[in-house]
């Protein structure tokens, strides 16, 4: 770990990706001061104990900064931030079930940094948060030049810099991408270069024509725009895979197989099908794009393809089943993706769901979820090894790659709705996986 205190930086969230920031920036040898609003999560920073698992080498590393002062934690932001030359804001921005953007916390968030900002330290404020089109420009500046009383790209400089990690690999993912930045004014950016050059370390990437590193995209808008964009696309390509799979399947064609004979060369990228497509980014951040471009016929037609997926594979199970009246029907994972222990926006809530409106009984299992939280999340925890009609696999978590008819006594149905379970793992069981024909018998 490097050593030395050239500058001080406030990281304003300590979230599941603030934290692993703030670590980053302290390992990298600045002193670092984490703001949050959950005095539990201060609490635990300041003990060098980590707020939630699953973060790789989080726990290793957040022990050393705070050991030796580098990282420590506050519930007060904008004393944080008087101090501080940096402000760096990962606060979340929630959405409606519709996505509609929420920006209590972060404008909350911002008017703290504003009472904070002070003109002899030229804070360089950036957000990394994701956000619609022009947020920063529109919303951000005049909010932190009121309450501040300063102006920016005079008395402080405002970058929007996003987050491009997925949580779990944090640290790997900031090393492997470049780090993309605009600002309001080039002074600004100027500052975020040579800011995040100091804190960050990229590996090689040959690949990269323009190389690896910090990236100036020249506005804050176009910094925006990319991280919805590289978002955005995946909900696209993922929405055209899933109707590549519902056309397949019902024609008799294995679309798995028809995915890789397209991605054979070069100029075809099709994603895998899948029951849901879930979590903080994929189903959230197109809607934040179709906040400034409604007419994006594409994208919306897509993000309502992924959308009804859960219910297409629950109607896969109620057709072989002959309906899932009186029927106990398992759901294998409540997390939205394998190994991670998050059910934002997961597709096992619409599944759940629609078992229920068709009058099946639903039961969710997770091996990284108790019973409680199971029950919390408002759903009847099931157990490998208790009688079940159906098994739904929503979640590719690895332990379910293994499992066989045997751990679900009494099984007739199963529809692998991520096409991870083990062939033949089922006999005399009905078998469909989505995208793939049913089995010749089913």
């Amino acid at each position: 770990m490097r050593t030395g205190k050239q500058v001080k930086v406030t990281v304003v969230g300590l979230g599941k990706i603030g934290l692993p920031l703030a670590v980053q920036f302290a390992r990298s040898g600045v002193e670092v001061i984490g703001a949050d609003t959950n005095p539990a999560v201060v609490d635990l920073v300041n003990a060098g104990k980590e707020p939630f698992p699953g973060e790789a080498h989080l726990q290793e590393y957040l022990a050393d900064v705070v050991s030796v002062g580098t990282l420590t934690a506050t519930i007060d932001t904008t004393a944080a931030v008087a101090q501080s030359q940096v402000v760096v804001v990962v606060v979340p921005l929630f959405v409606d079930a519709d996505a509609k953007p929420d920006f209590g916390w972060m404008d909350s968030a911002t008017e703290a940094i504003g009472r904070g900002l002070r003109a002899e330290n030229h804070t360089l404020v950036c957000y990394e948060t994701t956000l619609p089109v022009g947020t920063t420009r529109t919303r951000w500046k005049p909010t932190l030049e009121q309450v501040s009383g300063l102006v920016a790209g005079r008395d402080f400089h405002l970058v929007f810099s996003p987050e491009r990690v997925l949580t779990g690999r944090v640290f790997a993912d900031l090393r492997r991408y470049p780090k993309l930045i605009g600002g309001l004014d080039a002074a600004g950016a100027d500052r975020a270069r040579a800011f995040y050059e100091q804190v960050l370390q990229f590996d090689e990437r040959p690949d990269l024509e323009r190389g690896n590193g910090v990236w100036d995209l020249g506005s804050a808008e176009a910094a925006e725009m990319a991280k919805l964009a590289e978002t955005t696309y995946r909900d696209v390509n993922i929405g055209l895979a899933n109707q590549f799979a519902r056309f397949a399947a019902a024609n008799g064609i294995d679309v798995h197989q028809v995915i890789e004979a397209s991605n054979s060369q070069p100029y075809s990228h099709i994603h895998l099908p899948g029951m849901s497509v879930g979590g903080h980014c994929i189903p959230v951040y197109p809607r934040l794009y179709l906040w400034n471009d409604p007419q994006a016929t594409v994208v919306r037609a897509a993000r309502a393809a992924n959308a009804d997926m859960p219910a297409y594979t629950v109607g896969l199970a109620a057709e072989l089943a002959g309906g899932l009246a009186g029927k106990r029907v398992a759901v294998l994972g409540a997390s939205y993706r394998g190994g991670v222990k998050e059910t934002a926006f997961s597709g096992v809530f619409p599944a759940v769901a629609e078992v229920t409106r068709l009058g099946g009984v639903a039961l969710v299992h997770d091996p990284m979820y108790t019973d409680a939280e199971l029950e919390k999340l408002g759903f009847t925890a099931y157990h490998l090894g208790d009688p079940v009609d159906i098994v739904l696999v929503h979640t590719n978590h690895a332990d379910y790659a293994d499992t066989t008819a045997a751990d679900f006594p009494g099984v007739s149905v199963l529809v692998d709705g991520r096409s991870i379970m083990t062939e033949g793992g089922f006999p005399g069981v009905a078998v469909r996986v989505v995208g793939k024909p049913a089995p010749e018998g089913n």
